[in-house]
């Protein structure tokens, strides 16, 4: 997360490798494919994750640049911030200024799917995540996160459940309606998943006003739990305080654009952007293991420092990459990264991959670093291979001509 880190705690830690970027391997070459992150990676201590594993001692095996090749999937996309596979393989795709697009048999239909709502578009705000409902071969539901101009011109996230048919969108849902944010265009969060309980769990980023993160009774700069309906489940942390909203499944946190279910524990891994320079020393981005009820932190603790009831990362990236959409592989394309946690990077420019053990992490590298420009989504497709979206036309990129593009990476066999 973020903050000031004192002298004391950069020296350290730079002693161990050639610089600040020894969180990302950034002392390798960015003309590499794959660079180690040889220095220990920063774990903190997780407790009560159900059936979370006791890490053995085990090996990190950098990944052979000669496995894997890169193939273009499509481009000529606007920011696409999110993507999904449908189970006839088709890939949804949202674009950020308010499209939703299919890719059916590896084309790009010209024509955006019809049914989408009023949404506002402005600075990071727009139609973010999109996630399926797990039963969605049976209901066709499908949840949208995107931003809404609400009382005063304020931005706010609001997540809407849809069912998609063969002409569009229909039957819309308000899930979550959104609260007060701000004027301002930024730190909105807005990844979606559905843990293995079920339930829909929400990031919000605390707008650019890092006190709300820690107050209980604002939504903003929190992870929220709801049910598939929009209903607030009765063993959610906070339901039964009148101090705090019920909706929240955790809290302290800046601006969450990742989110990802651990397979096997169902541990609920979240990416999380680091201080932008106005609000503490530029850098300290993190992944978080996330728990109920528990405080990651932000704007009281960030990089090294630590506080009673406040949960440090479980890793921390010393300089900023901003860390964006990430998932697990589960696939037989790479059975080398069976279990690994994946997650795609704006500034950094790559892909790193983590290998864990339960929740421990063994060891990280990055992918594709400074290959193909800011790395916003990565998906695992049904074909077993990782699906990227770039986000070069997003305001903070240097622009492609031909668009962003959503990239794959292919076993090289």
């Amino acid at each position: 997360m973020l903050g000031r880190v004192p002298v004391k705690f950069v020296l350290p830690l730079a002693s161990l490798a050639c610089g600040l970027w020894l969180a990302i391997g950034a002392c390798a070459s960015d003309r590499q494919a794959s660079s180690a992150i040889n220095t220990p990676p920063q774990v903190a201590p997780v407790s009560k994750l159900p059936e979370a594993k006791l890490a053995r001692s085990q090996a990190f095996t950098p990944t052979d640049l000669k496995s894997f090749k890169v193939e273009t999937v499509t481009e000529g996309l606007e920011v696409p911030w999110s993507i999904e596979f449908l189970p006839d393989r088709s890939i949804l795709v949202t674009e950020r200024p308010g499209r939703l697009r299919i890719i059916r048999g590896g084309k790009l239909d010209p024509k955006p799917i019809a049914g989408l709502p009023t949404i506002a578009v402005r600075g990071e705000g727009g139609l973010m995540d999109l996630a399926l409902h797990p039963q969605f071969s049976r209901n066709k539901w499908l949840y949208l996160a995107y931003t809404i101009e609400g009382a005063g011109g304020l931005l706010q996230t609001r997540v809407s459940r849809f069912r998609l048919t063969d002409t569009g969108l229909t039957e819309k849902l308000d899930i979550f309606p959104g609260v007060p944010g701000t004027a301002a265009g930024n730190h909105f969060g807005s990844r979606l998943a559905f843990g293995r309980d079920g339930k829909l769990y929400i990031t919000l980023g605390e707008r650019g006003e890092s006190k709300r993160a820690q107050d209980l009774k604002d939504l903003n700069g929190k992870t929220l739990r709801l049910n598939d309906n929009g209903t607030i489940p009765p063993d959610n942390p906070y339901v039964k305080r009148t101090d705090a909203r019920p909706e929240i499944f955790s809290y302290g946190h800046r601006n969450a654009q990742g989110i990802a279910i651990q397979p096997k524990t169902g541990a609920i891994f979240q990416t999380e952007h680091g201080p932008s320079g106005y609000d503490g020393r530029q850098g300290g981005d993190e992944v978080n293991v996330v728990e109920a009820g528990k405080n990651y932190g932000w704007p009281n603790i960030s990089y090294n420092r630590q506080a009673p009831g406040q949960l440090p990362p479980l890793l921390l990236y010393q300089d900023a990459i901003a860390p964006a959409g990430a998932t697990f592989y589960t696939g037989k394309s790479f059975p080398q990264w069976q279990g690994n946690f994946f997650f795609a990077n704006l500034r950094g420019r790559a892909l790193i991959r983590v290998a864990l053990d339960g929740i421990k992490v063994i060891g990280q590298e990055k992918l594709l670093p400074q290959k193909y420009g800011r790395l916003r989504d990565v998906k695992e497709g049904p074909d077993g291979f990782l699906y990227i979206t770039t986000s070069d036309n997003d305001g903070y990129g240097d622009g492609r001509t031909g668009g962003d593009r959503i990239i794959r990476l292919v076993p090289n066999s």
